[in-house]
């Protein structure tokens, strides 16, 4: 009998221990499981999701926005923007996702022709008064487009002047989605006129000379100048992906409008470097595409 409670009672502390590892392993488990499910459930909740379907649209940036030189010599005609343009030819971006009734009433370009990304805070400023839901960004090549390679804009002010660009708006207007097309390629642009009296002429007017001076010069100078701007646009364009891709409701181009085999057609017939209607039009086509997708481009 003395030896049997013994064994009774051993039994008994055994079975306790086991219930109470049990039961902190189930709490163990709950919290982990919980703890795990719970946040990513949250974050999935709280994490912005692209409107691939926005009703207002504003514009930012350069002459390109401006429809600089698309319908007559060194003028704007903002008709015909890509971004937030009338002209039924074109189909701009906020014809294509809001209809042509809204266009007017739900659009809003504050591009300047002549504008660098010291201007790009500026102007987003005044577009984040609308509360759009979609800006879009194409700003850059008057960075590279100056007098002499030498005083393009250098790329860490590039940088600078963009992300305050972001700052600014997304304290102004925290839910506005933003579109940022990459620069064009100059160096192609320079390739589709450079042997056309008349384009030449339009060039000495002061259009990108760090580029377009000197335009059938192959001499060495000349080539690796040529070369340095294009170096420096590449560069723009890994800042515009590297700092929109930080926002979660930025979305850049991929450089789907440098890569943009721009010819003939598509470019002004006054100065053969700004797109024309046509390539107004296809950069509304791409920038559509871009927009309404469900996943950004890779």
């Amino acid at each position: 009998m003395r030896t049997a409670a013994p064994r009774r009672r051993a039994r008994r502390a055994l079975a306790g221990a086991g219930a109470t590892v049990a039961l902190l392993a189930g709490a163990l488990t709950g919290c982990q499981s919980g703890g795990s499910a719970a946040p990513g459930e949250r974050g999935a909740q709280s994490a912005p999701r692209w409107n691939t379907a926005p009703t207002s649209i504003a514009a930012a940036g350069d002459s390109i926005t401006r429809g600089f030189d698309a319908c007559s010599v060194l003028a704007d005609c903002p008709e015909v923007s890509w971004a937030t343009g009338s002209d039924p030819a074109v189909r701009s971006l906020a014809a294509r996702l809001l209809g042509d009734a809204a266009v007017p009433g739900r659009s809003w370009n504050y591009a300047v022709t002549g504008s660098r990304m010291a201007d790009l805070p500026g102007q987003l400023t005044a577009a984040a008064a609308h509360k759009p839901d979609l800006v879009t960004v194409m700003v850059g090549s008057n960075d590279a487009c100056r007098p002499t390679a030498s005083s393009m804009t250098p790329v860490a002010e590039f940088r600078s002047g963009f992300e305050q660009a972001l700052a600014q708006l997304r304290a102004a207007s925290p839910a506005s989605q933003v579109y940022v097309s990459s620069v064009p390629d100059l160096q192609r642009l320079w390739e589709q006129g450079k042997d056309l009296p008349m384009v030449r002429q339009v060039w000495k007017l002061g259009i990108c000379q760090s580029m377009l001076a000197d335009p059938l010069s192959l001499a060495t100078g000349a080539t690796a100048r040529r070369e340095q701007v294009r170096a420096r646009v590449v560069e723009y364009n890994e800042v515009l992906r590297e700092v929109c891709g930080k926002d979660a409701l930025c979305r850049y181009d991929g450089g789907a409008v440098f890569q943009y085999p721009f010819a003939a057609e598509q470019l002004s017939r006054w100065d053969w470097f700004h797109p024309g209607k046509d390539g107004q039009a296809r950069l509304a086509e791409l920038a559509h595409r871009q927009v309404t997708a469900a996943e950004p481009p890779r």
